[in-house]
């Protein structure tokens, strides 16, 4: 039986797999807990919610289902490998993490990796390519069909992070607020949201997750893509992203592929940046799991 989790800060997604199954569909069962982020949360906090949230669900797993995955005569956890992908996961936390997996699933085998490895698994498989996370956030890497063997410092929100949907919304208040252009596009977004400008420096500036606050407004400019102001908008975030983060790979040859939710609700505007800049574009998912579960299903 295999495991494999896709944690991000607010929510991990579990995926139980017996990849033996007879079956076309080798997913026994598909969890939900809150985000494990060992960067952030504590060894015990971490214990608490694999202990509780995952082990309670796992208990409760209906007998119905075992019959039809052929496990009724096992315990549903034997033989149990995990595979656990999450933001956070610097190598100075794998350790951590993997002594966490082990001792409370009782796993016999245990791999932890970053976010990005988990793109990269999910998007190119065996096969050598560019892997890219574009979601609040951005990353991207060369891989060789096993390994990430290059990958352009995203440096975060301030200092890069090209192409996702933070720096989007930090383009986008910028615009609206320093650009006469955006003066009737800036009025409609503060009605429609409720805010003022004093409320956006406080969210951005004085609260925690401003980054989340700036990628939440990629809703309102999702919704208004035919303003051709707003659509430009998106269309130099991408081409940033091509420019200052695939550009230094220097590998025009290799298809570039994407997960993530500005991928998945901008494709039409990343398909044409991608080919105004030259570049093939792959696989766009929206999040990694059915990659992972293909990867580790083989």
């Amino acid at each position: 039986m295999i495991i494999i989790a896709d944690s991000g800060s607010t929510k991990t997604d579990w995926t139980l797999l017996n990849p033996s199954s007879i079956h076309q569909n080798k997913v026994v069962a598909t969890f939900h807990t809150q985000g494990i982020t060992p960067i952030h949360q504590s060894a015990e906090v971490i214990r608490q919610i694999i202990g509780q949230e995952l082990i309670q669900q796992l208990s409760s797993f209906p007998r119905a289902r075992l019959v039809d995955s052929g496990l009724l005569e096992k315990p549903l956890l034997s033989n149990l490998s995990v595979y656990f992908y999450g933001s956070g996961c610097t190598p100075a936390h794998v350790p951590m993490m993997k002594q966490l997996l082990a001792g409370v699933l009782s796993a016999e085998y245990v791999e932890v990796h970053s976010d990005l490895m988990a793109a990269a698994r999910a998007l190119c498989g065996h096969e050598e390519g560019i892997a890219c996370i574009l979601g609040t956030g951005a990353n991207s890497c060369l891989y060789d069909g096993t390994a990430i063997v290059q990958n352009t410092p995203a440096l975060g929100y301030i200092l890069g992070d090209e192409g996702s949907g933070s720096v989007l919304g930090r383009n986008f208040m910028n615009a609206i607020f320093k650009n006469p252009q955006f003066a009737a596009i800036r009025d409609e977004y503060l009605a429609q949201e409720k805010l003022t400008l004093a409320d956006i420096i406080q969210r951005v500036y004085r609260e925690p997750m401003g980054n989340r606050f700036l990628a939440s407004t990629s809703l309102y400019i999702s919704q208004h893509l035919d303003n051709p102001l707003i659509e430009q908008l998106v269309l130099d975030n991408f081409t940033l992203f091509f420019r200052r983060n695939i550009a230094p790979y220097q590998r025009p040859d290799l298809p570039v592929h994407f997960v993530g939710s500005m991928a998945h609700h901008y494709h039409k505007q990343l398909l044409q940046v991608a080919h105004a800049e030259g570049l093939t574009v792959g696989r766009i998912l929206k999040s990694p799991m059915d990659g992972l579960v293909s990867y580790h299903a083989d």
